[in-house]
């Protein structure tokens, strides 16, 4: 724990303050924080001048630590030195924070030396408690001090401990950037001054994952961090990536095969999809702050991790493979330099992989040398390459008679007029674009390394369109010029015109006749030759050195992004397995076992030395990337969240969906069967990240997205009328803690999953001040708990006095719109005869209530009973589901002695706060699926205790609706009609996978002499609702009198429940009935005796007919309001349900829901 406030000890030979002094308490002794009886915020009424003179001494004193390296790490929370000056007014309002150091449990994180500050009497420092228990583990966080400041005294004029409007409040737990302040919660400026207030915690998904803090702290805690502006960050990367080798010996046959025209469509074309994408990037880039991870961080953050995951792994791939791409590239080169001076070491293949791999291990060193050693060698590669495009075009600007015979005949407008149509010799237009468009690519280069920019929202847009706009003009004006001055075809041999007659070509006008070319294929020209620019340009090294600049530069660009794109991945831990690859070293936080995997990877594609077939994957690879994250830009305007404010407004959603369209398209483009299997990989691993569904929440357009349509479909929904054929039970299904009865829970999921609304209402009834802050935190666990047990159900829980009114206000509020229950499903009161007969007349009353409101009934009974929650085991049951979903601060203890309330929804156990308790911590996840396997399964460290024969009964039929039911019968006695809920419940549950093994049985009741008319005719109408059926009993005999036994057995049952008002006074009797509603009269009991035998006799029936089935669906009888008591009601329901299996009492509410018409 930690002490609260200053948390340091007094320096030796230093008097330590008094309790009046201080509230700083010994760490190790009393818990910290504030007690039940005192606030975390103490106010005490302080005169002004007082008030002032006190805080401008304790400012200075309370900030003497030279330990608070916050202070120099946040301007905003700067403190003066003790014996400085007090700061003017504006420095003022920077020092209105205080620092309180959180120590962590070995006590290192305070210096021996430091003071204790005073006047800390008022609380206003006292840390919170969900500060105290926060993941970070010992950090510093800040909280307001506004009682020892006057900045707060002048702009108010009071004390007060409300904090005013600032950016510090907003950032994450261990931002980067600077440290979170934690503002007054609501408790403390709400609540009660001797209440004790509550954990916030973090709202609206502030919280990081432990991945993200713990980025956030390295970053936090790292000094001397190197980071990059948007020229040496985004600029030159980009600018180096997208000058790729295809710049020097491939545009220039590109315009020999497409015409100058073509070629500058060729070029535009892709610049613009990837300046469409440019602008989606800068859009995400500056919708709140970046970290490192680049296209995988923008993708995920945006659309969530199923897709970022699965993008962020191919992207991570992609770059390591085009580091062998580009290494071969200029080892080729090399080699084709060896073979001109001939000078080969071995053969053509082997030479190239030898030379290749020195280049890659040097670029590996390069790389893991840290960041700004790549980033210098950067800068030298682009200096080299800008001299290379400057001498390509100052050269074409020097015709030379000696390059005339390989074509090059300077500037002239008929060389243009002849180049401006294409001539496609074995191509066509779209396979020269797919051969050009990798060139184009590479504009991520700057925001793969976005975790080291010194400002990623201003350097991502700036560098990366700036680059597009730069490499676009310099593509065009190569494309022009090379056009312009060179033909298409040259011998290379100075062969004159000899007859103008038979010289065909524009380099006749020149003295040339290069017409031989048009039978045989010539050396040189822009169709033959892919060093034309070496011939154009003024010093032809140069050019060399240009394209070894060019992949070399690309090499080391996709060398770095590969790995930092890879840790991003891992530290999420979206592949647990590749979670060894998230560390990183050194001040910079460099990924070197990132480098070392795609060093192999680039290496063993190196050796292989087969990348003809692989370049089109990888470039089909990148575009799926710029297909999602234009994509993600459009899903995230469409989902229209409060939360997409990009600060970069030059962005439209239907350009960014075009993008994407164009991205696809170019990808079929390029390859059709690299573009086919690039997007069974993406889907593939979609599909595992969406299976194992990992546990992060960063606010993806998804979930706004669905919450947008959710919302739209509710309010589409309310504009429509109900039809019978779109009936749905939507269930209000009176669960109380979805735990404590699985069989209810289980078996209404079972007809409802898919089909129709399930509410699991809580009515929770206390003595005490209700704890609306428990309510809501009660709501949000065993949501999740129902989520995670793949229940499909919403968890209400209300405050209420009694049992009925809780259920008056559920029935009334939950549900939205069309949404709303329609049938209220209780758990029988199985032990109504044990407890208080006022809880029976609660009990009957919520039916009544139910038939009120015009909802259907539903009441289920087991012989052994619903409610497990008095069963050892139900605590650790959700901790262990808390401990997989990331919670933190609170498990269910149960109550161990045996609920006397049985079977109702009356609260059986007890929320309880515990910190980072041993009970979340110590279990499993094997639980997940199975709600209640915990009862089984116990905890190492906890006591087994025996059940008894009871128990164990209980707990085996709480368990049977979770397992597939064998061949058996699903017994439906229909023998009112309530509107036809009693035949659809069992229709729906028959058709669910579980039941389908189940066939239907239909009793009715009916007169002897006509039972095969009714058969006939009930026949007939299940045949119309299209409702399989394998038998129809007719009951000819349900009026016969029962047997003797069984309606002694109800006499002896209701007879502590009469009235008996014949052998008392009318007046006592009147008395008697007005204090004890539930009790029986004698009147009541002749006048509804033939129902009452009706009931007994039902009973034998079911006995004979239904035992062996595995689940019975009877009519409910209904009890008129005011005429029939609670108790007779009970004893009916008693007697009608006494000794079966699962039986359910259907009551519909008399409205049709089967219809046969179309």
């Amino acid at each position: 724990m930690s002490a609260p406030s200053s948390s340091t000890s007094p320096a030796p030979g230093e008097k330590p303050p008094s309790e009046q002094e201080g509230l700083t308490v010994d760490a190790g002794l009393k818990p910290a924080g504030p007690t039940p009886s005192q606030s975390r915020f103490q106010v005490d009424l302080v005169a002004e001048a007082a008030s002032a003179t006190a805080g401008d001494a304790k400012t200075t004193d309370s900030d003497a630590s030279p330990q608070t390296a916050d202070e120099k790490a946040s301007p905003a929370a700067g403190k003066a030195p003790e014996g400085s000056e007090q700061p003017a007014a504006g420095e003022e309002a920077k020092g209105r924070f205080r620092v309180v150091n959180f120590v962590d449990p070995s006590g290192a994180g305070s210096p021996p030396d430091a003071v204790p500050p005073e006047g800390v009497q008022n609380g206003d420092t006292v840390m919170s408690e969900g500060s105290l228990h926060s993941s970070t583990g010992g950090q510093h966080h800040y909280h307001y001090d506004t009682h020892t400041n006057t900045y707060y005294l002048r702009t108010f004029g009071h004390n007060t401990i409300d904090a005013v409007p600032n950016i510090d409040f907003y950032r994450q737990t261990a931002a980067p950037l600077g440290e979170k302040l934690i503002r007054p919660t609501l408790s403390e400026l709400h609540d009660e001054l001797d209440k004790e207030p509550f954990e916030d915690g973090f709202a609206n998904g502030e919280e990081l994952t432990p991945a993200e803090e713990a980025a956030a702290k390295e970053a936090a805690e790292s000094k001397g961090v190197v980071k990059f502006g948007w020229i040496k960050g985004v600029l030159v990367r980009c600018m180096l990536n997208i000058w790729g080798v295809m710049l020097f010996i491939r545009m220039s046959w590109i315009v020999g095969q497409a015409g100058i025209v073509l070629s500058c469509v060729i070029i535009l074309m892709a610049t613009v999809v990837t300046t469409i994408t440019g602008l989606s990037t800068s859009a995400i880039a500056t919708n709140g702050f970046v970290r490192g991870g680049g296209a995988y961080y923008l993708i995920s953050r945006s659309l969530g991790p199923e897709f970022g995951g699965s993008i962020g792994l191919i992207f991570a791939f992609a770059n390591a493979v085009a580091v062998a791409m580009y290494v071969v590239g200029f080892a080729e080169t090399v080699v084709e330099l060896l073979q001109g001076m001939d000078a080969l070491m071995t053969d053509e293949v082997n030479d190239i992989r030898i030379i290749g791999t020195i280049t890659i291990i040097v670029l590996l060193g390069i790389s893991v040398a840290g960041m700004e050693w790549e980033a210098k060698a950067q800068i030298i590669l682009l200096v080299i390459l800008v001299m290379a495009i400057f001498n390509y075009f100052i050269g074409t600007f020097i015709p030379m008679e000696s390059k005339e015979s390989r074509g090059f005949f300077g500037y002239n407008g008929e060389i243009m007029m002849a180049n401006m149509g294409p001539d496609f010799r074995g191509e066509t237009f779209f396979s020269v674009f797919a051969i050009f468009f990798p060139a184009a690519t590479g504009i991520l280069a700057g925001a793969n390394i976005s975790g080291d920019l010194a400002d990623p929202q201003m350097a991502i847009p700036r560098g990366t369109l700036l680059a597009i706009l730069i490499t676009g003009i310099v593509y065009l004006g190569v494309a022009i010029s090379s056009g312009s001055c060179i033909v298409r075809d040259a011998t290379g041999s100075n062969t004159t015109v000899s007859s103008q007659m038979h010289c065909t070509g524009v380099a006749c006008k020149f003295g040339y006749d290069f017409s031989s070319c048009n039978g045989t294929k010539c050396d040189y020209g822009l169709q033959n030759d892919f060093q034309v620019m070496s011939v154009v340009s003024g010093f032809s090294p140069l050019i060399t050195a240009g394209i070894f600049s060019a992949t070399l530069s690309s090499a080391l660009a996709s060398l770095v992004s590969a790995p930092k794109v890879f840790q991003a991945l891992c530290k999420d831990n979206i592949y647990p397995g590749l979670s060894m690859f998230a560390k990183g070293y050194g001040k910079n936080n460099e990924p070197l076992r990132g480098y070392i995997l795609t060093f192999c990877i680039g290496l063993a594609f190196i050796l292989i030395a087969e990348l003809n077939v692989i370049a089109p994957i990888i470039s089909n690879f990148f575009l799926a990337s710029y297909a999602l994250i234009n994509f993600s830009v459009f899903h995230a305007s469409l989902a229209n969240s409060p939360g997409w404010r990009p600060s970069f407004k030059y962005y439209n959603m239907w350009v960014s969906l075009a993008g994407a369209v164009l991205c696809c398209v170019v990808m079929f483009v390029i390859n059709w069967w690299a573009a086919l299997l690039t997007n069974v990989i993406v889907m593939a691993l979609y599909i595992y990240v969406s299976y194992k569904k990992p546990d992060v929440n960063w606010g993806s357009s998804t979930q706004a997205l669905t919450y947008h349509q959710a919302l739209t479909h509710s309010l589409q929904l309310s504009g429509v009328e109900d039809h019978i054929k779109n009936f749905r039970p939507q269930c209000l299904v009176m669960t109380g803690y979805p735990n404590s009865r699985p069989a209810l829970l289980n078996l209404v999921h079972a007809f409802t999953k898919n089909v129709g609304l399930m509410i699991c209402g809580h009515v929770r009834m206390t003595c005490r001040r209700p704890n609306f802050k428990e309510l809501a935190n009660d709501q949000i666990r065993y949501q999740r708990w129902l989520l995670r047990n793949e229940t499909k159900a919403f968890y209400t829980p209300v405050f209420a006095e009694d049992l009925r009114q809780g259920s008056q206000y559920l029935m009334q509020a939950s549900g939205l719109g069309r949404l709303k229950p329609n049938t209220l499903v209780l758990g029988f009161k199985n032990n109504w005869r044990e407890g208080d007969m006022k809880d029976v007349e609660t009990y009957v009353n919520v039916i009544h209530d139910a038939f009120d409101f015009q909802y259907g009934a539903v009441v289920i009974r087991l012989k052994e009973g619903l409610d497990v929650s008095h069963i050892q085991g139900q605590d650790e049951l959700l901790s262990s589901q808390e401990k997989s979903s990331g919670m933190k601060d609170v498990i269910v203890s149960i109550d161990m002695s045996k609920d006397s309330d049985g079977d109702s929804s009356k609260p059986s156990s007890k929320a309880t706060t515990a910190q980072n308790s041993p009970a979340i911590q110590k279990d499993d996840d094997d639980d997940v699926k199975a709600p209640t396997q915990p009862l089984l399964k116990k905890d190492k460290k906890s006591p087994t205790v025996p059940l008894n024969m009871a128990d164990q009964r209980l707990l085996e039929a709480s368990q049977q609706f979770q397992k597939k039911q064998g061949k058996g019968t699903v017994d439906v006695w229909w023998l009112f009609d309530d509107g036809g809920l009693t035949l659809l419940i069992p229709y729906l549950l028959t058709n669910k996978k579980k039941w389908k093994d189940c066939k239907i049985r239909v009793f009715i009741g009916g007169k002897i002499n006509r039972i095969d008319h009714d058969r006939r005719a009930m026949a007939t109408l299940l045949s119309k609702f299209r409702i399989d059926f394998s038998d129809i009993n007719v009951l000819g005999d349900i009026n016969t009198k029962p047997k003797k036994e069984n309606m002694m057995a109800f006499d002896e049952m209701i007879e502590p429940y009469r009235l008996k008002e014949d052998d008392m006074e009318q007046e006592a009797a009147e008395k008697l009935k007005a204090e004890e509603p539930w009790r029986i009269t004698d009147n009541e009991l002749e006048l509804y005796k033939a129902k009452t035998n009706r009931q007994i006799r039902l009973n034998e029936l079911l006995k004979e007919h239904s035992s062996t089935a595995n689940l019975i669906v009877m009519s409910m009888p209904l009890a008129r309001k005011g005429a029939v008591s609670s108790a007779l009601y009970m004893a009916w329901l008693e007697s009608l349900s006494k000794d079966l299996p699962p039986i359910l009492l259907v009551r519909g509410n008399h409205q049709s829901v089967l219809t046969f018409y179309s």
